[in-house]
């Protein structure tokens, strides 16, 4: 056999069954890591074994191909260039599947502690982008490139960038101005001041998006969102004041009609979902005095927002059904019209 194809011929063979020895060494590890995380409680340990399960294959791939090229006697200068590209891989893999496993640990982790951080898809964003930044300078640095220059070249662009991009910056600090006050969250029901109201789903780098009841998505620019006024459903708290206005005839004992509506508001709660009891329901005579009818107000509480219209349907019709029980009229507008007769004038 001609020296020349020995040379490469070798290294080839031993590239492939390094190759085929860690493929195989990789299947049965994570096997074992599989049945394991089988038998744990927590989810830590399947994100991890996820998070490594691809780029395991790309180290595989690399690493046979070095070994290869350690034993081989090609010249000095392709070893230099296959080295220099195996490393890059393997750092490049390793760098997506650090930003994998953080972004899913950072999620799983605030999702289980009742901290007051957003898990929006911004802040993952920031947390794997600085991760993906730190392996292109590790990288760079690999390649023997220098990064100060780097940073300076970017640091006089980075005024042309700015003002190309101000509307792109201006909704990126937007974003991050929402997060960190904490005045918008995640899962939070919001009414914006042009009338849209519902479930905020996400605050990307860009964009919020704001889930209307219809199932519907309104798309806000994070500029916009923190220049306008908008009502948290949800802030303090989930629970709110439900008034439902009732009106009875004038002939109606007002006290009467206030421990009617009490007593059957006390016994709808638990039979209507997201009906509160505590603190317990009240009736105020206001507004009062209405051109045909005494106008009360229902007071009670429901556990959040959309809770109030199955409350309203179902508490309008329990009073509806009592009051014809109870006699009690509730009055339509009239009007009484009087009609002067004009006399004819006699010439």
């Amino acid at each position: 056999m001609d020296i020349n194809v020995k040379r490469i011929l070798i290294p080839a063979i031993v590239a492939l069954i390094s190759f085929s020895t860690l493929f195989i060494i990789r299947g049965v590890v994570f096997r074992l890591l599989h049945r394991w995380a089988k038998k744990t409680e927590t989810r830590i340990d399947d994100i991890i074994i996820k998070a490594f399960k691809t780029p395991s294959m790309y180290w595989c791939i690399a690493l046979g191909p070095y070994v290869g090229v350690a034993i081989s006697e090609f010249p000095e200068r392709y070893v230099f260039y296959l080295s220099k590209t195996i490393h890059i891989i393997v750092i490049l893999s390793i760098t997506v599947a650090t930003a994998n496993l953080s972004g899913k640990l950072f999620k799983n982790y605030i999702q289980k502690s009742d901290l007051p951080i957003p898990t929006t898809g911004l802040a993952y964003g920031i947390l794997k982008g600085t991760i993906f930044i730190i392996g292109l300078l590790i990288i760079l640095s690999v390649l023997g490139i220098s990064i100060t220059p780097l940073i300076t070249a970017l640091g006089v662009g980075g005024l042309a960038v700015a003002l190309a991009l101000q509307d792109t910056l201006a909704n990126l600090f937007a974003g991050i101005h929402i997060l960190m006050e904490k005045s918008i969250r995640v899962g939070d029901f919001v009414k914006l001041e042009t009338g849209q109201e519902g479930y905020v789903e996400d605050i990307t780098w860009r964009t919020t998006r704001v889930r209307m009841l219809p199932n519907n998505i309104v798309v806000i620019p994070n500029s916009k969102l923190a220049q306008s006024v908008v009502t948290n459903y949800y802030l303090p708290e989930k629970r709110m004041s439900l008034l439902i206005p009732i009106s009875a005839s004038y002939g109606s004992d007002p006290e009467r009609v206030e421990k009617i509506l009490v007593e059957e508001t006390k016994k709808a709660v638990g039979e209507i979902p997201g009906l509160l009891g505590d603190p317990e329901p009240f009736v105020r005579f206001i507004p009062g005095f209405g051109d045909s009818s005494l106008d009360f107000t229902l007071i009670c509480q429901v556990q959040e927002f959309v809770d109030q219209y199955l409350a309203q349907h179902e508490l309008r019709k329990r009073i509806f059904k009592r009051f014809k029980e109870e006699g009690i009229e509730i009055p339509f507008p009239h009007r009484t019209v009087y009609l002067r007769e004009e006399k004819e004038w006699q010439k």
